[in-house]
């Protein structure tokens, strides 16, 4: 068993820095369960630490829409593992050629000052624990041929993490309604979408708590000084060389991200 999670983690990794497109894994492995995929997951990481001296910075949620579990032929939200060396900084220009075929989707980021730990966790212990939040957005960028993938596949690919930027301002818990707070993305200059923070399960923070009562089973736990990115509160985006996106939030300001080739 230990054989395939270092062969998947292997060409996942493989796959991600020379940016090139695997079949799903679940195909040719057929035991390939969740919890075998977050183990995938775990190593991936630990090999990227490794090789890229890099550091876990956080966590991220991926299919919390409803909508979004069943496009994509899912039945519950995952959850990823963000690094430093992932953070792109707002206003710098960012190239697409690292990417695969990325896409781009709006986010509430929440920081962290106090250990969370299940298998209890609740919206009001999430927002006990929270310092900050800010406007964010993720870049996803799945190593699977077409964006195509199952449950553990997109787990063991570390539910196709690839580069988050986060808004410079902070912003207190208090501040603003996360249940209600009105959000607009835009592409181009254009309006993609409208949403509310309610996008991500009723309230953002829930998606957060739904994950520390997962990551316990593991013996993982969100640390304090971790950035977790809570979801997205509309679908994704493609991204091509020369798009500008931006997000605003009610009361809590904008970011913008722009690309080049």
């Amino acid at each position: 068993m230990s054989n395939m999670i270092d062969q998947i983690a292997s060409q996942l990794y493989a796959a991600e820095r020379e940016c090139y497109e695997v079949d799903k894994f679940v195909d040719q492995y057929p035991e390939l369960d969740i919890d075998l995929a977050y183990d995938i997951q775990e190593r991936l990481i630990q090999m990227k630490c490794e090789k890229e001296n890099a550091k876990i910075a956080g966590w991220k949620l991926g299919l919390t829409s409803k909508a979004k579990q069943i496009m994509m032929g899912v039945h519950e939200p995952s959850y990823g593992i963000l690094l430093d060396n992932m953070q792109l900084l707002e206003g710098e220009k960012f190239s697409v050629k690292s990417f695969i075929h990325a896409k781009i989707e709006p986010e509430i980021a929440f920081f962290f000052d106090k250990e969370v730990k299940g298998p209890v966790v609740s919206v009001a212990d999430i927002l006990e624990a929270t310092a900050y939040i800010a406007p964010a957005m993720e870049i996803i960028d799945s190593r699977y041929r077409n964006f195509n993938f199952t449950l553990s596949d997109v787990i063991a690919d570390n539910s196709s993490s690839s580069r988050y930027i986060v808004g410079e301002k902070l912003y207190r818990i208090d501040e603003v309604d996360l249940r209600l707070i009105g959000m607009v993305f835009k592409k181009n200059g254009e309006i993609l979408a409208t949403s509310a923070g309610a996008a991500v399960m009723g309230h953002p923070a829930r998606a957060i708590a739904w994950m520390a009562n997962k990551l316990v089973k593991r013996g993982q736990s969100i640390k304090p000084g971790e950035v977790v990115l809570s979801g997205a509160l509309t679908g994704a985006e493609t991204i091509a060389a020369g798009d500008h996106f931006s997000v605003s939030f009610d009361g809590m300001g904008n970011l913008e991200a722009v690309f080049e080739g």
